[in-house]
Order: C-alpha cells, then sequence, then structure tokens
C-alpha cells in the first residue's frame, strides 16, 4: 500500500531532475606539452550560476568549462563552493589570458575574482593544477 501512494505521488508530482552536465575531453598546450582533462561543459546561464557550488572533492585532471555565448567581464566567485580552485580566463582562440586562485567562501558576502578583461571562456580546476602542470598565460586549450 505504501509502496503504490508513493509511486502515486512520484506521478502527480514528479520531480524535476537536474540535467546531467555534458563532459569533454580537452588538450591543454604548454609549449609541445599536452595535458588531457575532463571537464563539465556549463554553457547556460543556470549551469554557470551553480558551477562547482556543493561539490566535495574534483577529481584529478577534472574541472568545468564555462562556455559564453558572446565575449564576456566580470569575475567569479566562491559562494558555497566547499573546494578551492584555480581559474583560467581564456579568449576566444583558447588562450589563457589569466590565471587565478580562489579559495572557498561561506559568507554571505564573498569576494569576486576578476580578471579585469574580456574573455570568452574560463576554466575551473583544482587549485594549483596550472602551476602543477607547468600551464601559464599565453598557453592554449584546445577544446
Amino acid at each position: 500500500m505504501l509502496k503504490n501512494t508513493i509511486k502515486l505521488i512520484g506521478f502527480l508530482f514528479p520531480q524535476k531532475k537536474e540535467a546531467r552536465l555534458q563532459t569533454k575531453m580537452i588538450d591543454v598546450f604548454s609549449g609541445k606539452r599536452i595535458v588531457k582533462l575532463t571537464v563539465q561543459i556549463a554553457d547556460t546561464p543556470k549551469k554557470r550560476d551553480k558551477g562547482l557550488m556543493f561539490v566535495e572533492k574534483l577529481p584529478d585532471n577534472e574541472g568545468m568549462l564555462f562556455v559564453f555565448s558572446t565575449k564576456t567581464y566580470g569575475g567569479f566567485w566562491m559562494k558555497n563552493t566547499l573546494i578551492p580552485l584555480s581559474i583560467a580566463f581564456l579568449d576566444s582562440e583558447g588562450k589563457i589570458l589569466k590565471i587565478l586562485d580562489m579559495v572557498p567562501c561561506k559568507e554571505e558576502i564573498c569576494p569576486t575574482y576578476d580578471p579585469k578583461l574580456l574573455y570568452h571562456y574560463a576554466l575551473e580546476v583544482n587549485l594549483g593544477w596550472f602551476a602543477k602542470n607547468q600551464i601559464k598565460q599565453g598557453d592554449f586549450v584546445k577544446f
């Protein structure tokens, strides 16, 4: 009886399933070295707004690629983000314009990490991933 009631409630009031983010393997080029990275794609305002909020662990060589339909200006914040991250801001060709390190924020008001330049993509990874892999400003990301 209880099972049938639960099924009926589920039918009448379906839970809106959160869409899984598309994942993609990308290559990060630094000189002759290529580092592979698996990223979740945040390509809508809702996906970009949520970002990596509430994620407790980000596996090595994984991250999130924020995709904007046009060049954008402004920063990222770490509200409700539980893990420290590094972020690279990229132009439309995938060139890394700037890399910033960001720390989690559980406060009501959080700082903004602003590159102070126009960018087309942003790539978030675990804190220190770019330095560990010797990736720097001027290197390229191929999607």
